[in-house]
């Protein structure tokens, strides 16, 4: 298959992931069991890789299944991996158990969302709270909402986060090293420029900080109305997923971070 004309060259993108996980190209080499000098041509232009090679690179430097297909395209290869929507009919069973997921993280909240932070699912109990901080999101409206825009915008949770600068903080250095993952290009970077143009963002938050992510554990300080909540998440994904868009999703739940919050939150389900 001839090699599209607006795909990037392999080389320049196997240099990146190669430097993004800190190898060298003797390490690189002795791995994928081919001398330092093939991976050097490969990344110069003078070697061109076959598909196994390139499927067996990728898979040493921990590639996410998207960038894989985008490396195959650029070595001349069709793409490998489906990506599937969550409507999609094939994933039906996949949606159940999402949501039975969900459903057993109750009265603690849960929530599923795509790689752009996108909410794509929710327990009741996400859905109570959004009722309570957010009662017109909570509504509906036109698309999908955006986790990152709702932590970081005026009229979203902002207003109600009484650590804001923290957690917001911890978000915008996510999206850093989520867009740095995938080059610094694409849907990732876009929405890490929209959102430091926020007003409030602090200035500095433009550049990605390494000693503030990870955080080992993120307290989110919730109050508004009386109700006041401290919570900590956890993130679960699919480790061996084969399709794109499943590799991507992300489930998030919610946990008391103290036993008062842990009662209300009890209190919060049953009453509803």
């Amino acid at each position: 298959m001839a090699q599209a004309m607006d795909s990037p060259p392999i080389g320049p993108l196997l240099r990146h992931w190669r430097g993004l996980r800190r190898f060298s190209q003797l390490e690189l080499g002795l791995q994928a069991d081919v001398s330092a000098r093939h991976i050097s041509f490969i990344e110069t232009g003078r070697a061109r890789p076959s598909r196994e090679m390139v499927l067996q690179l990728a898979r040493i430097l921990d590639v996410p299944l998207r960038e894989q297909n985008t490396l195959l395209t650029a070595a001349g290869f069709a793409p490998r991996y489906r990506e599937t929507g969550l409507d999609d009919p094939e994933l039906a069973l996949v949606r159940q158990a999402l949501e039975h997921i969900l459903t057993g993280y109750e009265p603690h909240g849960a929530l599923v969302a795509d790689r752009m932070w996108n909410l794509l699912l929710a327990n009741r109990s996400v859905r109570l709270l959004m009722a309570h901080f957010l009662p017109e999101q909570a509504a509906g409206g036109d698309g999908p909402l955006n986790l990152i825009r709702l932590v970081l915008e005026p009229d979203g949770l902002r207003p109600h986060i009484v650590n804001w600068r923290e957690m917001a903080g911890h978000f915008v250095q996510r999206l850093h090293q989520e867009s740095l993952a995938q080059g610094g290009v694409g849907p990732l970077a876009e929405l890490l420029d929209e959102v430091l143009s926020i007003p409030g963002v602090p200035a500095n938050w433009s550049r990605p900080d390494p000693d503030r992510y990870p955080a080992p554990m993120l307290q989110l300080h919730l109050a508004k109305d009386g109700l006041e909540l401290k919570l900590f998440s956890t993130v679960t994904t699919f480790g061996t997923a084969q399709d794109v868009s499943l590799q991507e999703l992300r489930i998030e739940s919610f946990h008391p971070a103290d036993e008062a919050s842990n009662v209300l939150l009890h209190q919060l389900v049953a009453h509803a």
